[in-house]
């Protein structure tokens, strides 16, 4: 069965993912688009052979794991080594494992229109009141980029050691972090109303987007936020977003000034 022709004989390997091995059947052109087979009970990869056959002559590129479990693939002794949380890990572990080519986000897509430099700029100039773009407008296009070069908080070279990194990683790892949003509130349901009891304290810019936007002003001045972190601090100082670089001398006294309360015996000034 093993055979390297990309055009209709099965391929056999084995991929070490999530903590086992896989055995995986695959058929069709490796640069084509994949697609992935996920066999039942009690079956194995050979269950879809016949859609392998049908993929691979039109061009894809047909994967069928055998599950864990079963065939040639590991087999836990353990029961509970079999959720579905097991069975999805390690269904997007054999994708990574491939680094296939993945499709560009509408965000990526709008941001690819400008140079990686010009993209940061016109995030760290951001002075608006309300940060929604308007209907059929991307973010991207209806932010502008600061024509002060270089930033006022932000040399020139400060900004390329940015353009360096992001140019090589892209923008889809921060990006998905606003994707997980709303998975956020549901994993975190079952904490909802318990207090954070450390002392805090919270930092912000009075010009700050975010600060003004969704609520977030309200549910500082309203008392909500220091009834979930009781022993909360809070310090509003002129500035914007990226206060940290904008307003450095400021954020550095806030923040001494708070450790200093906890630290006086530990750290020498």
């Amino acid at each position: 069965m093993e055979s390297v022709d990309a055009g209709g004989e099965v391929r056999h390997w084995s991929a070490e993912v999530n903590g086992i091995s896989l055995h995986v059947a695959e058929q069709g052109p490796a640069a084509g688009p994949a697609v992935l087979l996920l066999h039942g009970f009690p079956e194995l990869w050979l269950s879809w052979r016949h859609q392998m056959a049908a993929l691979a002559a039109r061009g894809f590129r047909a994967l069928a794991p055998d599950l864990r479990g079963y065939g040639d693939s590991s087999a836990p002794t353990d029961p509970a080594a079999y959720t579905i949380l097991h069975l999805v890990g390690d269904a997007v572990a054999l994708l990574d494992h491939l680094r296939l080519p993945k499709e560009p986000g509408r965000a990526e897509k709008a941001f690819a229109r400008y140079d990686v430099a010009t993209v940061l700029k016109k995030f760290y100039s951001i002075e608006l009141d309300n940060v929604t773009a308007p209907p059929g407008v991307e973010i991207i296009d209806f932010l502008e980029a600061s024509s002060s070069s270089p930033l006022p908080w932000m040399t020139d070279e400060e900004l390329g050691q940015y353009v360096e990194k992001f140019q090589k990683s892209g923008f889809t790892g921060p990006l998905n972090y606003y994707r997980m949003m709303d998975m956020n509130w549901r994993l975190t349901a079952p904490w909802h109303g318990a207090k954070i009891t450390v002392p805090a304290k919270f930092i912000a810019g009075e010009k700050d987007t975010s600060f003004e936007s969704f609520g977030t002003k309200r549910y500082v001045e309203s008392g909500g936020f220091k009834s979930n972190v009781p022993a909360l601090e809070v310090a509003i100082i002129e500035g914007h977003h990226y206060l940290q670089q904008e307003q450095a001398e400021g954020v550095n006294t806030e923040i001494l000034s708070f450790l200093d309360k906890f630290s006086e015996n530990c750290v020498s000034r």
